[in-house]
């Protein structure tokens, strides 16, 4: 009986709630894969894009009014959301909308995190929901907003932020948290160089997860004084947060208490932020079960998806053989001859005869022409590997022509080919 309450109070509050979902950042440590598309767009898992995590949480959870703002090389990601989330029907107040950097107050685009969102206040204070859950969109996760709003409400919050932990060596690229007893932040510092580790846990730190539910009257109010700041970068953790802490009821989410996906007791949660994490992330579905569970009906990752034919193997001769073994194939391919091992293929791509392809994440619409071998590789859309290539056997040869990371994965784009093509990912 209790839970059938808790589920009924979760389902008012979530009713009750605008979601912005923060999606106009390049990240810039991704190299050439943002070159023509901002992060959030980046494509990920074989169908999806790393936008529709925040997207179907948010619609699992039952948050139905959200808001993503764009501004960098928006163009992929607007054309994904008309397509792939136009189901909800506003007639039931129910929408995911766009809100591009217009300029709506002042000259300038978004100046940060805050900025993006005072610039639409006009637009949100039209909306009618009592909470506003600020979401990052270029994180890959599985959480129910539903646990973290009542727990917002339940400690009579003015700002709740979701945390969690992560190893110390990683910590300095977040926000790190220090909370009391009761979990009420008692300290707050944005991307420290040297970052204290937890109590009791000297290889992890407490981190923000850039998941923010504020009441609504109190985030308005906090980003108009904000905006009159000076030398204020109008940004949530740097500017924002820090000010709030030691002056307003500021608590701490654990993800722990709202993730869906666990492993091992571990939440998952992946900042695909960089090519080696990007890379790890999307090879690690192809293990015998994986980190990260996409087949699990109960909540599921929506996406927009092309009317593509099966997959397709073809030639069964000794040395020409189309296969793929430990590996995910999507719609539209085509393994002709090609042996595919342990990697991650997207829609649309064709490995001719003779291929070989090790360890590897092929993005959309890339043709691999015969006997070339990859290896630890990451292919952007829409290349031609030319016959013959042979990349991953020799890092300073490969990085003439080629990004190669320090782990030693290779990025390849269409330019770096001598491919000169304009487009839009």
């Amino acid at each position: 009986m209790q839970q059938k309450s808790d589920t009924r109070f979760q389902d008012k509050i979530t009713r009750n709630t605008i979601a912005l979902i923060l999606a106009g950042g390049r990240g810039t440590r991704l190299k050439q894969l943002t070159d023509w598309r901002a992060k959030p767009a980046v494509p990920f898992g074989g169908k999806f894009r790393i936008i529709d995590f925040p997207l179907s949480n948010c619609v699992n959870s039952g948050v139905r009014q959200i808001s993503v703002l764009t501004q960098y090389k928006a163009q992929s990601l607007i054309q994904h959301i008309q397509r792939g989330w136009s189901f909800l029907d506003g007639r039931f107040k129910e929408y995911v909308e766009l809100l591009p950097a217009q300029q709506q107050i002042k000259e300038s685009w978004y100046q940060g995190t805050a900025d993006a969102v005072f610039q639409n206040l006009g637009i949100l204070r039209h909306q009618h929901a009592d909470y506003v859950l600020i979401l990052g969109g270029d994180h890959v996760y599985k959480m129910d907003y539903g646990k973290l709003l009542a727990e917002h409400i339940e400690k009579k919050a003015e700002l709740t932020v979701a945390c969690v932990e992560v190893p110390l060596e990683e910590a300095s690229a977040f926000g790190i948290i220090g909370v009391d007893d009761d979990w009420r932040v008692a300290s707050f510092t944005e991307k420290p160089k040297n970052p204290p580790s937890m109590p009791g846990h000297p290889d992890k730190a407490l981190v923000s997860m850039g998941i923010y539910v504020f009441n609504r009257a109190f985030l308005f109010e906090q980003l108009i004084r904000d905006h009159h700041t000076e030398n204020s970068a109008h940004d949530f953790g740097k500017d924002l947060i820090p000010y709030l802490v030691p002056r307003h009821r500021v608590f701490a989410h654990r993800f722990l208490d709202s993730c869906v996906n666990m492993i091992a007791d571990v939440p998952y949660w992946r900042d695909v932020g960089t090519v080696d994490a990007y890379w790890e992330a999307n090879i690690d579905l192809t293990t015998i079960t994986p980190d990260l569970n996409l087949y699990d009906e109960d909540w599921p990752i929506w996406t927009y998806q092309e009317q593509l034919p099966p997959a397709k193997f073809v030639f069964d001769d000794e040395q020409r053989r189309g296969q793929a073994l430990d590996s995910m194939v999507s719609g539209g391919c085509i393994i002709s001859g090609g042996t595919i091992r342990r990697s991650l293929l997207f829609s649309n791509v064709q490995a001719r005869s003779f291929s070989n392809i090790e360890d590897s994440v092929i993005l959309p619409n890339v043709d691999i022409g015969r006997h070339a071998h990859l290896k630890r590789v990451v292919v952007e859309k829409n290349c031609k590997i030319p016959e013959g290539l042979k990349v991953g056997f020799d890092a300073a040869e490969d990085s003439k022509q080629f990004h190669v990371t320090d782990k030693g994965i290779t990025l390849i784009t269409p330019e770096m080919l001598g491919q000169r093509i304009h487009y839009f990912g």
